[in-house]
Order: structure tokens, then C-alpha cells, then sequence
């Protein structure tokens, strides 16, 4: 079973306060370039993979989405995700990515933001989409990236000539990274750019478009904050056709 911290109170409590939970989709820095990544989403059926509070699943309403199905294995971002939303063709479910069964030939799109890191098994789930989804259909996904996962202890450093590096270790070492992320022990699963695009293949899929996230200078002139993470990137977003 996947890790389930987004029940625990102080945790939950803690990532209600980050500005995606408070600002949605636009709170997400990477959220242009995803949506940049998006198909027409008229009439498509779609399923929101690790849909948190449903500001995916809404979006993909009000864009022309025929239904939306949103799954969680948190009821608390669930029940927060259902008392934000009144649209039938919008459902939640509990679901755990980790031994998740997809109907087969279901959905036009597949999406999900920051959830794959959190499986041990991303092969497996790679492969429940593609069933799911009917030909020419799409899954577009946002992940930690693996320069960012894979160290053991990750934080900037200051370099030899006193600028702030990233020092990276481990790289070529899969498996799970224990960290203290607004909770401590927040188990996350690393995996080289490689494995993940060789599962993809393995599964069945086209690759049609990877993205290392770097902000743009309208963002970091928004948000300077955001000038550190051109120095390594934070996300990789990728874009597979199913044929």
C-alpha cells in the first residue's frame, strides 16, 4: 500500500497552508507548462490520479470534459475535494495507486500531478493506465525529479567559490528516500529519467513530450523566490500517447 501521510492531522494541516492548496492550480508553478501539455479537452473522459483537492477535476469541467473521475487514497483530500465541488459529472473515490484496477478502455486522458514519486511500483501502474485508456488516448503526469529525489540528504550546499549548489548522490541507486517534508518520515520512491521512460515504453506508450521544469522570467519577476530553481530542476513532466 502506498504511503497515506496526507490523513495524518499535523501533516494535513501543514500542506492545507502551501500556497497550491490555497491557490489551486495557479498556486503550482509548473502548472503552465502543464497545461501548455494538455489536449482539447472537449468531451474526454478523464481520471485525475492522486486528485487531492479536485482543483484538476474542476478544471477539467469547466474545459469541456464530458466526466471527470478523481482518485485519492486520503479521505481528508477527499472530503475537502467533494464539499469544493457540486458537479455530478465529477465523482471521487478512494483508490490506492499502488494496486489500482482500471477499467478497461474507459478515458480520453489520463492525468496526474505529484503522485508517481510516492509508488514503489510505477511500472505496474503505467500499465493499468494504457488498458484504461482507449486509442489515441493521452497520459500526461508531473513528477518530483529524480536529480531533486535522489539525494540522500537533500539541501543546498555552498560551492568552492561560494555560490549555493545541489549536491546530488545516489543517482543511479532506485529505491525509497526517507525525508522531513512538513512531516518527518515522508517516504518517496526515486527513479532515474531512464527507468521511468523505459516503463512508459515497456507499457505500451509514446513518448510525445518530457519537460524539466525551469520557471520563466515573468515567473521568477512574480515570484523571485522561484530564481533557485533554475539552478536544478524540481519536476520532470512527461506526456505519453497511447496508439
Amino acid at each position: 500500500m502506498a504511503q497515506n501521510i496526507y490523513d495524518h492531522p499535523e501533516f494535513f494541516a501543514a500542506y492545507s497552508q502551501l500556497g497550491r492548496s490555497v491557490q489551486g492550480l495557479d498556486g503550482a508553478a509548473e502548472w503552465p507548462a502543464l497545461r501548455a501539455m494538455l489536449p482539447d479537452m472537449s468531451r474526454l473522459d478523464v481520471v485525475d490520479l492522486g486528485c487531492g483537492f479536485g482543483w484538476f477535476c474542476r478544471w477539467a469541467r469547466e474545459n469541456g470534459a464530458a466526466t471527470v473521475l478523481g482518485l485519492d487514497i486520503s479521505e481528508r483530500m477527499l472530503g475537502r475535494a467533494r464539499e469544493a465541488t457540486a458537479d455530478h459529472a465529477i465523482t471521487y473515490q478512494v483508490a490506492d495507486l499502488e494496486h489500482l484496477d482500471l477499467p478497461e478502455g474507459a478515458f480520453d486522458l489520463a492525468y496526474s500531478s505529484l503522485a508517481f514519486h510516492s509508488l514503489a511500483d510505477a511500472a505496474r501502474l503505467y500499465g493499468q493506465i494504457h488498458r484504461a485508456l482507449r486509442p489515441g488516448g493521452r497520459l500526461l503526469f508531473s513528477t518530483e525529479h529524480p536529480i531533486y529525489m535522489a539525494p540522500t540528504s537533500p539541501g543546498w550546499a555552498q560551492g568552492p567559490d561560494g555560490g549555493r549548489i545541489w549536491p546530488l548522490n545516489q543517482y543511479l541507486v532506485e529505491g525509497p528516500r526517507t525525508t522531513d517534508w512538513l512531516a518527518p518520515g515522508v517516504v518517496k520512491h526515486h527513479r532515474t529519467i531512464g527507468t521511468t521512460l523505459n516503463a512508459l515504453i515497456g507499457a505500451g506508450f509514446t513518448i510525445t513530450c518530457v519537460e524539466e521544469f525551469c520557471p520563466t522570467p515573468d515567473q521568477i519577476a512574480a515570484q523571485p523566490a522561484l530564481a533557485e530553481e533554475v539552478e536544478r530542476p524540481m519536476f520532470l513532466l512527461i506526456s505519453a500517447l497511447r496508439g
